[in-house]
């Protein structure tokens, strides 16, 4: 039996300010990169059956950083879909929604044209 990895992508701006972010294409910020790049000693020498990846620049990016050359995007690894907090902190909502729980209260749909 094969080993399952995950590897969630680096950071981005909205990961230093708290933003929900699903469908907004960020790029990984100088840190990220770095995040990115230091996975590269753990994957070197191993081999895998496949390497998928999320479409989005962030997650694509970070599999390249970290050595994971050949990697598949795959639409079914697409992030969360935040709707209409797309962009707004958990702060902001729970200052519109006291008490709001993602899993329980779920999220708005996004605008007209919203990918999601």
């Amino acid at each position: 039996m094969g080993d399952l990895i995950l590897v969630r992508h680096g950071e981005t701006e909205w990961t230093l300010t708290g933003q929900h972010t699903s469908w907004t294409d960020l790029p990984l910020t100088g840190h990220g990169e770095e995040q990115a790049r230091s996975l590269a000693p753990f994957f070197a020498g191993r081999s895998f059956a496949q390497v998928l990846t999320s479409p989005l620049a962030r997650a694509v990016r970070t599999a390249e950083l970290a050595g994971l050359s050949g990697a598949r995007t795959d639409p079914d690894l697409h992030e969360w879909d935040y709707g209409g907090y797309e962009g707004v902190t958990t702060r902001a909502v729970h200052r519109a929604r006291p008490g709001w729980v993602l899993w329980d209260d779920g999220v708005p749909p996004g605008p007209d044209g919203h990918p999601g």
